[in-house]
């Protein structure tokens, strides 16, 4: 379908839903505060230093921490974490507390909740956030990493889970 701008929100997402990515869980801690939630907007920015960015979107008043506290984790997550990977993203009514019990999570060097068997989990410090319209930018240096045995991916396609 040939559009021209504006593009409608609605006809946008629709394409997007076509893209395909991998599902990743953003975590983050401040005092006796925790937060993750379930993207896959996130990638590698470099290797040298060792750098990540992920997009939080901006409306949600809960995701304030992860500007504040100055770190996160970036959880890569696997075909076996469907349910994890669900209670993070709100479409269950689970609370906080509840979230972070369907999952095993440990610290590394920044103090961030780093899940425990995540395919690869980046553990970093917030060099930069940028706001770009609806969401945050957040850019983190990886200060440590952690991965699991290769094991299935967790992709999201299509508004459907798939492994590959």
């Amino acid at each position: 379908m040939l559009n021209k701008q504006p593009i409608d929100p609605r006809l946008y997402r629709d394409a997007m839903s076509r893209f395909g990515g991998h599902v990743q869980l953003v975590t983050t801690a401040a005092g006796d505060q925790s937060r993750g939630v379930t993207i896959t907007a996130a990638c590698s920015v470099s290797d040298n230093p060792a750098t990540v960015l992920v997009c939080l979107n901006n409306s949600n008043p809960k995701n304030e921490i992860f500007f504040s506290s100055g770190i996160f984790a970036l959880n890569t997550l696997g075909a076996h974490h469907q349910a994890l990977a669900d209670a993070f993203s709100g479409r269950t009514q689970l609370t906080n507390e509840e979230r972070f019990a369907t999952g095993k999570f440990v610290t590394l060097a920044t103090g961030a909740p780093v899940l425990s068997d995540a395919l690869a989990a980046f553990d970093c410090r917030v060099t930069e956030i940028k706001e770009m319209t609806t969401h945050h930018i957040i850019f983190g240096e990886v200060l440590a990493v952690r991965f699991d045995e290769q094991k299935p991916a967790l992709l999201y396609m299509n508004r459907d889970y798939h492994a590959l």
